[in-house]
């Protein structure tokens, strides 16, 4: 069973599974794809080549798969494809890919994004991910799995965020953030590792003090970030955490945000 409200409009070319909901004056366009169990609010539009989920939940005003703002955008077909399990609160946008990129926008399984959050074209936010109230990802941006953004923190085209990193509320983000860290202010800053995040996902005392270690020597000893690289390497064993970590940091290209103590001297030094 299927239960569309009188006043939605539903394109008759659109796939909708079992005991699917749609409310009052939304829209679902042609090419659409929603899984079982999922319910869209009031006032909801889903364009055209979106993929939504099982057991998903898109409350009021969200408008999903419009297409990018990309000047170099000519209208070619882009998607956008939600994971199963994901909630969009009230006015969130997520828009298409662009052919600059893979051509999708993905966001991935039990994340939640809260109201007014904005996902641009070509961005992949992974699984079991939150962004608070006005997070906003320009285009290409990478989020990882277990990750934490804080309300009103705008994120620069083509930055990452490494899985299981918290970022802090209205921080600007500018460049990459790796994972198993917390970093916070305008601009960024990172702050040593996300330990709460890390105990509740249940790393091991042993796995968290390898990774203070690393943090240590990459971002606040080490004269330059190859020479940590080469450090850890040498000092620290290859577990799956330390790989993790130093995969991202050979990977960048925005640069990785600055450690904060780094950062004080840097300033101190100015002045």
């Amino acid at each position: 069973m299927v239960e569309i409200h009188p006043t939605a409009i539903v394109s008759s070319k659109a796939k909708l599974g079992t005991n699917v909901k749609v409310g009052p004056f939304s829209i679902i366009e042609d090419e659409v794809e929603i899984g079982d169990n999922t319910v869209i609010h009031s006032s909801v539009k889903i364009r055209n080549y979106t993929k939504i989920g099982s057991n998903c939940e898109i409350y009021e005003g969200c408008v999903i798969g419009n297409i990018p703002q990309h000047l170099g955008f000519k209208g070619e077909i882009s998607y956008v494809e939600i994971g199963n399990n994901t909630v969009l609160r009230e006015y969130c946008t997520v828009h298409r890919g662009t052919s600059f990129d893979d051509g999708i926008t993905r966001i991935g399984n039990n994340t939640y994004l809260m109201a007014y959050v904005h996902i641009a074209h070509d961005c992949k936010v992974g699984d079991n991910t939150i962004l608070a109230n006005c997070v906003t990802l320009a285009g290409h941006v990478r989020i990882g799995n277990y990750v934490f953004v804080g309300g009103l923190t705008p994120i620069h085209q083509f930055c990452r965020i490494g899985d299981y990193a918290m970022v802090g509320g209205a921080s600007a983000v500018d460049k990459d953030i790796p994972p198993f860290t917390r970093a916070s202010k305008n601009h960024v800053l990172l702050y040593g590792l996300n330990l709460v995040g890390l105990k509740r996902r249940g790393f091991s005392s042993e796995t968290i003090k390898l990774l203070k270690e690393a943090y240590r020597i990459l971002f606040r000893t080490s004269p330059t970030l190859a020479e940590g690289i080469k450090e850890v390497e040498e000092k620290l064993p290859k577990t799956k955490e330390i790989q993790m970590l130093l995969d991202f940091v050979k990977t960048t290209k925005r640069g990785i945000a600055p450690e904060a103590s780094k950062r004080k001297l840097l300033i101190s030094d100015e002045e």
